[in-house]
């Protein structure tokens, strides 16, 4: 099992970035050196990307280079931390106005979780990974309340450390994972991997829509 993956060509063309760019993002490590993975294709040795995670992380890079310097970004990149908003409190009426969740995820997942009082930052990065997936019709609704209550149960056993959540479906049932990053994860085969979430990659979405 494989995770999607995407060609530099493709990636240059889609994100309208120059080869330039991409290596010294590379050399200012914006972009971890294990994304870059050699594979052989029709034309001969290629680079490819995990798909997902490397057109999030460049459309971070775009919207964050302006107000940093590029070791200012690469730091905080690496620095996980540094995007938590350790006494975030955003209301409902604040997640809907920031676009950070969409009403129907809210209706959901919300009430049940506060009482209608402010969401902290854990439920927060909660609802925005329930509602990505959501968004983008991976999973139904029956599906995204297993991940709720799996993140709920669950994230805070990692207790400040990174993680990665693995979504998963074999032979029709679906499965959640979570596990420690880096996490190096073997399926045996006619299982296929929906998703792959990362609490950094959860959190770079959210910082962009809070600054």
């Amino acid at each position: 099992m494989e995770e999607d993956l995407i060609s530099k060509k493709e990636l240059l063309e889609l994100t309208g970035i120059s080869y330039g760019q991409l290596y010294r993002w590379k050399r200012k490590q914006l972009i971890p050196e294990d994304w870059f993975i050699r594979k052989s294709a029709f034309t001969g040795q290629e680079t490819f990307f995990p798909k997902e995670r490397m057109l999030r992380r460049v459309h971070n890079i775009i919207n964050m280079k302006g107000d940093l310097s590029l070791d200012e970004l690469a730091e905080k990149l690496a620095d996980t931390t540094s995007f938590a908003h350790a006494h975030l409190s955003l209301s409902a009426a604040q997640l809907l106005e920031r676009n950070i969740v969409s009403k129907r995820t809210l209706d959901r997942f919300g009430d049940a979780t506060t009482g209608g009082k402010k969401y902290t930052f854990d439920q927060v990065v909660h609802l925005v990974a329930v509602d990505g997936l959501i968004s983008k019709g991976e999973m139904n609704l029956d599906e995204a309340d297993g991940l709720f209550r799996t993140l709920t149960n669950n994230t805070s056993k990692f207790a400040g450390k990174s993680w990665e959540l693995f979504f998963i479906r074999k032979m029709g049932a679906s499965f959640f994972l979570l596990a420690a990053t880096p996490a190096e994860l073997i399926f045996d085969e006619g299982t296929r991997l929906v998703s792959r979430l990362s609490l950094t990659d959860l959190l770079e979405q959210l910082n962009g829509k809070l600054n």
